[in-house]
């Protein structure tokens, strides 16, 4: 794709990710807290790091099975600080650990889908951004960010929920040059 965003460069492994997952409306629970967890342990690092150590993120952390983790005590996180599979960041572990939990609560509340994508009406924003106008953060990540910190959750920030957001489809955000933003539009279409 010519066009494509620009964040993903050449690199094959972004390239991939952009073209066939960032964007797309995710509904499934589970999913949308796996990929939650990891926007969590990019803090401070680049997508691409995870990106790559994801598969080893998903073994480490037992599928991300919300059921499993929220049951995880010290053994589970001496072994996860030990896994150089992963980012080895006591903070971040304790928090899909803490994440867990609070997914658990939620989703026998009201459903951990539906309380995140209430955060945008309940269906994908679709932006008309051209390359270099796309912000960082939105009143609805602030909003979502909150609201996850009221619940328990950390590492989600209003950035980090602008790009949790992005990359679940709850915003579209690839540029109206790139190929991808009528085809993310289209999934939504209905």
């Amino acid at each position: 794709m010519e066009d494509r965003c620009a964040w993903c460069g050449t690199d094959p492994v972004y390239v991939a990710y952009h073209d066939e997952e960032w964007g797309v409306p995710e509904y499934d629970p589970r999913a949308l807290w796996e990929k939650l967890v990891l926007d969590g342990f990019q803090a401070g690092l680049s997508w691409i790091t995870i990106l790559r150590k994801r598969a080893a993120f998903r073994e480490v952390f037992e599928g991300f099975d919300p059921e499993r983790v929220a049951a995880w005590g010290d053994a589970e996180v001496t072994a996860a600080l030990a896994n150089p599979g992963i980012i080895r960041h006591r903070g971040k572990i304790e928090s899909a650990i803490r994440g867990a939990r609070a997914f658990l609560q939620i989703e026998a509340a009201e459903g951990f889908a539906p309380f995140l994508w209430d955060f945008v009406g309940g269906a994908p924003v679709h932006n008309t951004f051209r390359p270099g106008e796309i912000p960082t953060s939105s009143p609805a990540s602030s909003a979502m960010s909150k609201a996850l910190n009221q619940k328990g959750f950390r590492f989600c920030g209003p950035v980090i929920t602008y790009a949790f957001m992005e990359a679940t489809g709850m915003v579209n955000d690839h540029v109206v040059t790139c190929p991808r933003h009528a085809a993310v539009r289209a999934l939504s279409a209905g």
